[in-house]
């Protein structure tokens, strides 16, 4: 088992987690299905990964009296998918916070080496001065996430917090070590990587299952740009 920083890792193990990865795994989930498992994922995964934003007082007028509310203080959110299958993780964020800018990473995986190739990057032009939520549904060797983090810092990103759906050990040891300021949410720790970089016993391609491309019978649908 690798050794990392368990203390920058948080599991989301909550029952209705757990349940609707069980269904995201199965070969015969459709992508109808699919799409919309990883769409209330994000959601509850984003609970959970904002819950420490910082609040301010401000007053409210209610039908009866005047009272204290609260509202997100401070920094703003900007989410960030890897490309491509991190867009079907953004709209259960925006769900979440409406008001977040969105920007976009394009990488793929190259299927010899397995090192990532960016090709596209788009991000919100104050990214410095927000919370940073960068989402990808699979995390594999960690290298995509970590050239994503790489990207980030070098835009000047300080608060960035990964979200995943399933993980394995080599890559979150890879993207803990890579930046020892980064958080990594996920909802599940599969055994390992197979010879050819999958996860194990994982999902197969979550880009593919998303917007039904390339899918066949088996686990695995085809070399994973993830």
């Amino acid at each position: 088992m690798p050794d990392y920083d368990a203390s920058r890792l948080h599991v989301i193990d909550h029952p209705l987690v757990q349940h609707k990865i069980s269904l995201l795994r199965s070969k015969d989930t459709s992508t109808k299905d699919f799409r919309q498992l990883v769409n209330e994922l994000a959601i509850l995964e984003g609970y959970e990964a904002l819950r420490d934003l910082p609040l301010e007082d401000y007053e409210v007028q209610t039908p009866l009296e005047t009272t204290i509310g609260r509202r997100i203080a401070g920094k703003k959110l900007a989410v960030i998918p890897v490309l491509r299958a991190g867009l079907g993780m953004v709209e259960g964020l925006l769900t979440l916070v409406p008001s977040a800018r969105v920007g976009h990473l394009g990488m793929y995986r190259d299927p010899e080496t397995h090192d990532p190739v960016p090709y596209y990057c788009n991000l919100p032009d104050d990214v410095r001065n927000r919370t940073v939520v960068v989402v990808d549904p699979m995390l594999a060797t960690g290298g995509s996430l970590a050239a994503a983090i790489q990207f980030l810092r070098g835009a000047g990103a300080r608060d960035i917090r990964c979200l995943t759906l399933v993980s394995c050990p080599e890559g979150i040891k890879n993207v803990l070590d890579f930046s020892p300021y980064v958080e990594l949410y996920t909802c599940c720790v599969d055994r390992q990587l197979d010879d050819n970089a999958y996860i194990l016993p994982g999902l197969g391609d979550a880009g593919d299952r998303i917007f039904g491309t390339r899918l066949h019978p088996g686990v695995q649908s085809g070399p994973s740009f993830e």
